[in-house]
């Protein structure tokens, strides 16, 4: 047989070998270029994810005008927001659509909070106000999460009032208020709305009044006093033609005192509707011989300009972009400024002109500056007078 031999056989590896190292000045480039790539993938994914408000640019086209209204529909302020917001859409550049949304509940603080958590600084979610929703907020209750402090009001709109009383209870005038043998009956709803200004008027004056509430509305406390279950009442000057002129021309009630109205100086002056009643200050001087002072009368100020001056308005989130919060102001300044839009809004303003010039924000943030003070005491008269711990 022939032999065979074993041959070796080299064995190759297959790992490679180590490849030759960077030099210096290569592993630099490529590590600046990486930061540079990563810095504009951020700034894009930034841009993307962030991008600039489209409100900023002067023009809404596209856009919606999203207005958070927390109380029911058919209500006044509903029709008010519904009426102003819309009309306010035609006047903006670019024409953007109206979306009212009620979100009634808890008196107006349901829909008042959610816009507060939820809502986008983009110039096109709007919160409505009013009296219902500000006084919880100067009551400082628990359940509101809301603050004006933390918005930027777009434009204002006020009323007025007038508080008048039956005639057969034995008043003809203002000093039939006090020093009285038995208090005058007054018809409220409920202390912690907007009867709260009345009320703080009664205690600044001193008049003797007690109070009974409960009433449904106004109308109803109206009907009562025809029948005289009460003695005094007041009117917003929505109402006042129809609901107490006639009262008043047939002898049965007599007209005492107005709210009155703040001035851009924060002074009580005459309302404009009613320029031939005297104001509660005034009364308050008749009755006293001397202007008043302290904290009543702060309170008193204080709930004027919330409840009557400035009692309802549009509003934006904070961190809204100026140019969107100018565009609408100056969007509601031509409204306001435009005869059709004015002629048709004597029924639903009631004479009262929509607010949106320069000096708004710091006429409406020092109306919504509330002490400490005037806290205290409107929760110590509620307390003490009305047996109301507010929570």
């Amino acid at each position: 047989m022939p032999s065979t031999t074993d041959t070796e056989v080299p064995v190759t590896s297959s790992v490679p070998a180590d490849p030759p190292p960077h030099k210096p000045g290569v592993v630099a480039a490529f590590v600046a270029i990486t930061a540079i790539v990563g810095v504009v993938t951020t700034a894009v994914a930034g841009g993307i994810l962030n991008p600039p408000s489209a409100t900023e640019d002067g023009d809404f086209a596209g856009e919606t005008l999203e207005v958070m209204i927390p109380l029911a529909e058919g209500g006044g302020t509903d029709t008010w927001a519904r009426f102003v917001g819309q009309d306010m859409a035609h006047f903006i550049p670019g024409n953007p659509g109206f979306a009212p949304v009620n979100e009634a509940g808890g008196e107006g603080i349901t829909g008042s909070n959610h816009f507060a958590q939820n809502a986008e600084p983009t110039g096109t979610e709007l919160l409505v106000s009013t009296a219902t929703t500000v006084v919880p907020w100067v009551l400082d209750r628990d359940v509101v999460k809301y603050s004006f402090a933390d918005m930027i009001p777009i434009l204002v709109n006020g009323t007025g009032g007038v508080i008048y009383a039956r005639s057969g209870a034995g008043v003809t005038g203002v000093e039939d208020l006090v020093d009285r043998d038995t208090p005058l009956v007054f018809g409220g709803i409920t202390a912690t709305g907007l009867d709260l200004t009345t009320l703080v008027a009664f205690d600044l004056l001193g008049a003797d009044v007690s109070s009974t509430f409960g009433f449904e509305g106004r109308g109803p406390v109206n009907l009562a006093l025809q029948r005289g279950e009460i003695d005094i009442d007041y009117t917003t000057t929505s109402a006042y033609h129809s609901a107490v002129e006639p009262l008043i021309a047939d002898g049965s009630a007599v007209a005492l005192m107005s709210f009155g109205q703040l001035d851009d100086k924060g002074d009580v002056v005459r309302d404009p509707n009613f320029p031939d009643v005297p104001t509660v200050v005034e009364v308050y001087e008749q009755l006293n011989g001397e202007a008043p002072s302290g904290d009543a009368y702060e309170a008193y100020k204080t709930l004027l300009g919330l409840t009557y001056t400035y009692q309802k308005g549009l509003w934006v989130p904070q961190g809204t972009p100026d140019a969107a919060v100018e565009l609408l102001r100056e969007s509601a300044r031509k409204m306001a400024g435009d005869p059709d839009f004015n002629e048709k809004a004597a029924e639903v303003l009631g004479g009262y002109p929509i607010l949106a010039d320069d000096e708004v924000a710091e006429q409406v943030a020092k109306a919504y500056t509330v002490s400490a003070a005037t806290r205290e005491y409107v929760s110590d008269l509620l307390e003490n007078d009305y047996d109301i711990t507010v929570h």
